[in-house]
């Protein structure tokens, strides 16, 4: 029977959940961007996905409204697309395949 040192391994997940913390943390201070309409609506994102700015080009509110709330809804889940795929880029590899179902978790 193979021995295990049980604060070695408590030592290692510490590590680990250090490493997690600064590179969510780091997620928090990228931003990506995510569009619609051609460029007529763009919205920016934190990796953590807090949106932090709405830009909706002028010739996008001669449309009617419900075009432009469409076209809002699609460059937000844009943005959020491109954050998940930055969060799993960075985090990736650091956690178990299949950990990235529909989202991050406590993100």
């Amino acid at each position: 029977m193979a021995d295990f040192d049980l604060s070695q391994i408590m030592q290692q997940a510490q590590q680990m959940r250090e490493q997690m913390e600064y590179m969510q943390k780091g997620l928090a201070e990228q931003i990506v961007e995510g569009t619609a309409g051609g460029g007529m609506v763009k919205v920016k994102i934190t990796g953590a996905q807090q949106l932090t700015a709405v830009e909706i080009d002028p010739s996008a509110l001669a449309e009617d409204r419900d075009m432009l709330q469409d076209l809002i809804v699609a460059a937000v889940n844009n943005a959020i697309e491109k954050s998940k795929a930055l969060a799993q880029e960075r985090l990736g590899s650091m956690l178990p395949p299949g950990m990235f179902p529909g989202g991050m978790p406590n993100l």
